[in-house]
């Protein structure tokens, strides 16, 4: 890891670990894709579950990236990522990341048409049962998130501070050909890594501290991007904790290269930030100020998502406090 993958802390972006996740699960699912005869196809992803990051990585550290498909689907490829972090000079290692993408194959010679996955072979018939059970549930999530999609975020004039206007932020990027794939459309590393971009402007803003991401929940790519097209990635602050930040960030695109049409809302998420002292340590974060009736609707859905999350947590911990 060196300096321009890194905030001025030292800690690298968690953009950054996003998309070599991503390149990661793309490699290894669109091999999978093609290792039968027939019609040749690239991997894209369509989907990230929640990602943790479990411990920072830094300057100086080797990211060790590791991958393995655990369920398909007839027409979709479900991989585990793991990020390991490498200190050169002790050799000590650590988990920082865990993450589950989701992949589609599309075909080379249409990118609208979507192929079939080959099978993978099953340890145990109750690793299959779950992983369709994922599948089922994650298929769910995509459709409920889609029909939320009609947000938009339009600026404050003389904002308050701790106010959502205060902090939201917006980028405006023009596609070009190093985003994209052989295909002409978006790396969905690419598009993760501007949103965490956005979303950590937001987190900064709202509290002039030291900032890192703590997760990042599901991630959605509801239409392609392609070449060409302007995108606009814009953030808001939704929820705050004691010691955390939630920030809704998502991506709508203008294509008015090749086709021009109406803009339309490409990818959706929500990323969860802390505040970090110049030693590194937890900060309380300031609490946000919410003002319209839809700023409050969206800070109880943020609540919500913050307890489910935290039971979850807890849950997961019972195991280990019991050994």
């Amino acid at each position: 890891m060196r300096p321009d993958d890194a905030n001025i802390a030292g800690n690298v972006h968690g953009g950054t670990i996003l998309k070599m996740i991503e390149e990661a699960g793309a490699i290894i699912s669109t091999r999978h894709c093609n290792s039968q005869s027939g019609e040749h196809c690239v991997a894209a992803l369509a989907r990230v579950e929640r990602t943790d990051f479990l411990s920072p990585m830094c300057i100086g550290e080797v990211a060790h990236v590791s991958a393995e498909i655990t369920y398909t689907s007839k027409h979709s490829v479900e991989v585990q990522v793991n990020v390991l972090s490498e200190n050169i000079l002790t050799g000590a290692k650590r988990v920082t990341n865990r993450a589950t993408l989701w992949y589609v194959p599309l075909s080379l010679k249409n990118v609208d048409k979507v192929l079939e996955v080959p099978p993978i072979q099953y340890a145990w018939k109750e690793l299959e049962e779950e992983g369709k059970k994922r599948y089922e549930e994650q298929k769910l999530e995509r459709l409920v998130t889609k029909q939320r999609n009609g947000d938009l975020i339009f600026p404050v004039f003389n904002p308050e501070p701790y106010t959502v206007g205060y902090s939201q932020s917006s980028l405006i990027h023009l596609v070009g050909p190093s985003d994209c794939t052989l295909h002409g459309f978006v790396h969905g590393g690419v598009t993760m890594k501007l949103m965490d971009e956005v979303a950590g402007i937001v987190a900064a803003r709202h509290c002039k501290t030291n900032i890192v991401t703590a997760s990042v929940d599901a991630i959605n790519f509801h239409e392609k991007l392609q070449k060409g097209c302007v995108i606009t990635i814009s953030g808001r602050m939704t929820f705050t904790s004691n010691k955390s930040m939630e920030i809704e960030v998502f991506v709508d695109a203008d294509p008015f290269v090749d086709e021009p049409k109406e803009r339309y809302r490409a990818v959706s998420a929500f990323f969860t930030y802390v505040s970090l002292s110049k030693e590194g340590k937890p900060l309380p974060v300031p609490q946000l100020v919410v003002e319209t009736e839809d700023e409050k609707r969206r800070f109880e859905d943020g609540k919500g998502r913050y307890l489910q999350t935290k039971a979850k947590r807890q849950v997961q911990m019972q195991p280990l406090t019991q050994q």
